[in-house]
């Protein structure tokens, strides 16, 4: 593992985006929140058949990388897609992609 010292910000950006999105669970959730136009606001544990400890698990690692966001409406708590870094993440993802086809 390379020194985190010779990698630029763009590239540990891309790392934790790339680690965060490393889960189909959490792919999942990210698709859930990218086809609405404002907060889910419901229960994810009512979509996904995982238990509320391991979806909070799934859900904190998102937050941390920055590609969800969320704010508690007591009794629920509403979450909702990063917009600018989702875009981010969509960018390097795509250069990725687009330079490595040569």
């Amino acid at each position: 593992m390379a020194n985190s010292e010779y990698l630029t910000e763009e590239q540990k950006k891309f790392a934790r985006y790339a680690k965060a999105m490393g889960h189909p669970i959490r792919m999942y959730i990210l698709n859930i929140l990218a086809k609405q136009s404002c907060c889910y606001s419901g229960d994810l544990s009512d979509v996904l058949p995982i238990a509320k400890s391991t979806l909070s698990q799934h859900l904190k690692e998102l937050k941390e990388a920055g590609l969800i966001q969320g704010e508690i409406e007591a009794p629920k708590i509403k979450y909702c897609l990063n917009r600018k870094n989702w875009e981010e993440a969509r960018t390097l993802f795509g250069r990725l992609f687009f330079e490595a086809g040569g």
